[in-house]
């Protein structure tokens, strides 16, 4: 399974706050997943369609348990993705405007935008309806790769009021738009985190957290590698450039004509080709600090380059 699907799967088992949560819940679903049908003289007709049983199940739940509707599954399967879809009819019934009312589908001049206040005027309710709505359309992508997180909607007003109640939690979301849609979407793996504990995933949050250390300390080890990889190339280079300066110096002047501390430090450095200053340094008798050998090293650049 994917990433999304374990953290749907996770969330379709969270139990509820308060008596209103399963309402915000169902509310958000509703609103993303949902289409609805006006058939005339105050009559409606309402369909929810879903990818995943189990987030079926918990909404035909949710219609039986606070409204009491009538409700039909019925499961298709894509011709093109060969995956079954799951489509709740709820047929037109007397119940069935009080309801979509209740959930803030409908007000008094119609069907309304945006989400109903008395819906998330309580934290967990809030964290609810977000639950729901990351149920609805939610994605995020498998967190060893690249972090993102996006949920997806049909209205910017819906779209503003998600990230609005994000940001009362600390989650700082941004909107784009993908053709008729509005996408809420994350990039950073920590407010992903977050999201996914404030809607209940705690077991993704911590799957989650896991692979952000993982990349974390990784990315630290290849920094450290990639640094250190260029000190040793950066050392090898001066030292190339140094044996180069002894072999002009020598042909030029001959070893013995040269003072003996020079003398001693190009055996040495012939010698240790690899080795870096303060090593060469390590290897002389007496010992020489680095910054003797490095005098040392510059005399005999200047004498080449006369």
């Amino acid at each position: 399974m994917s990433f999304t699907t374990d953290v749907k799967e996770e969330l379709t088992r969270v139990a509820p706050t308060c008596t209103h949560c399963d309402k915000a819940l169902l509310s958000a679903l509703v609103r993303i997943e949902g289409t609805l049908f006006l058939l005339g003289s105050g009559q409606f007709r309402l369909e929810v369609s879903t990818d995943l049983p189990s987030a079926a199940r918990l909404i035909v739940r949710l219609l039986h348990g606070i409204y009491d509707l009538q409700t039909e599954l019925i499961m298709r399967r894509s011709v093109l993705h060969k995956t079954p879809n799951y489509l709740i009819e709820v047929p037109a019934q007397p119940k069935l405007e009080a309801a979509l009312r209740d959930l803030g589908v409908l007000g008094e001049g119609g069907f309304t935008p945006g989400i109903a206040t008395h819906l998330v005027q309580k934290r967990c309710c809030a964290s609810a309806y977000l639950r729901g709505a990351f149920l609805g359309s939610g994605f995020i992508a498998n967190p060893r790769g690249d972090f993102h997180f996006e949920m997806t909607v049909e209205s910017e007003a819906m779209a503003r009021a998600l990230i609005d109640i994000m940001k009362e939690r600390g989650i700082s979301a941004k909107i784009m738009q993908r053709r008729s849609s509005h996408i809420v979407y994350l990039k950073s793996g920590t407010a992903i985190s977050e999201f996914l504990a404030l809607v209940g995933a705690h077991q993704c949050a911590l799957a989650m957290e896991n692979e952000r250390v993982i990349k974390s300390v990784r990315n630290d080890v290849n920094r450290r590698v990639n640094a250190e990889l260029a000190n040793q190339q950066k050392s090898t280079d001066a030292s190339v450039g140094q044996i180069m300066a002894i072999h002009d110096v020598v042909d030029r002047y001959g070893i013995d004509a040269l003072p003996a501390a020079l003398q001693e430090i190009i055996r040495l450095r012939v010698a240790h080709p690899d080795a870096t200053l303060k090593e060469l340094g390590e290897f002389a008798d007496p010992p020489l600090s680095k910054s003797a050998v490095a005098h040392r090293m510059r005399r005999i650049e200047a004498l080449a380059k006369e």
